[in-house]
Formats: structure tokens, sequence, C-alpha cells
């Protein structure tokens, strides 16, 4: 039930109108975090243009639905990930790659915020739900 937060801020939850704070090692997830957005600076230099508007060209298109558009991006970020250093853990990569293409995508197309936030959450929650808990818990 806690929420990960790509900018290294403490998420939290509205009780009784006042923000209880998920009871996590906030200095752990910091560090996490930073590595991850590390890592993305990297990976966002690499990430040529055309996978961006390919995956742009398929939020755009209204006929797909969310299930479809979540393959396409499992997709891409597979493909990506062949690329990627051995000595990396695989579900870190494509963690990060799911979150540098949300945001390149969105840095392109601003509208398709809410349609591609809610696809990469989708896709993150599929793929990499237990190694998300994994990480921040260990």
């Amino acid at each position: 039930d806690d929420e990960l937060q790509t900018d290294g801020n403490r998420s939290g939850h509205f009780r009784n109108g006042e923000l209880g704070l998920a009871p996590t090692n906030e200095d752990v997830i910091r560090i996490i975090a930073a590595q991850l957005a590390e890592i993305g600076d990297q990976f966002d230099k690499e990430i040529q243009g055309r996978v961006v508007n390919d995956l742009v060209q398929h939020f755009l298109n209204e006929n797909l639905s969310k299930e479809e558009i979540t393959l396409h991006m499992s997709r891409v970020v597979r493909e990506l990930v062949r690329s990627v250093p051995s000595d990396m853990e695989q579900e870190k990569a494509m963690l990060v790659l799911a979150m540098v293409l949300t945001k390149k995508i969105v840095n392109t197309v601003p509208s398709l915020l809410h349609r591609v936030f809610n696809t990469t959450l989708n896709y993150m929650n599929q793929q990499l739900h237990n190694y998300i808990v994994e990480m921040v818990s260990a």
C-alpha cells in the first residue's frame, strides 16, 4: 500500500485530515531514489527519439485498450533492456526504463500525462511489483 515516489519525496496518506507517513526508512528510500535517478539520467541519453515517438503514437491511438498499450510498453522495455550492461539487475533496468520512457513521452506530448502515468503504473504493478517491494524493504 506504500507509494513509490521517484523524486525522493516521502509518500503519505491523509488520515483524519492529517498527513500520515508510511512507516519506512526515509534514508533508504532517498538513497534508492537517487540511484534510480542517476541510472535514469544515463538511460535518458541513450533512448532514441524514434522509440519515444512510436510509443507516443500508441498512446494517441484511442482504439487501443489499456492492456494493449501496456503490452506494447512492456515489449519496448524488454527490447531496450537488452542494451543495458549485464552487470545491472534486469528488474532495476526495467523499472528505470519504464520511468524514463514515461518522462520522455510526457515531455513530448504533455496532454498524455494521465494515460501514460496510468499505463506505467499498471506495467510496474504487473511486471515489477515484487521487485519494488523487495528493494524498498531490503
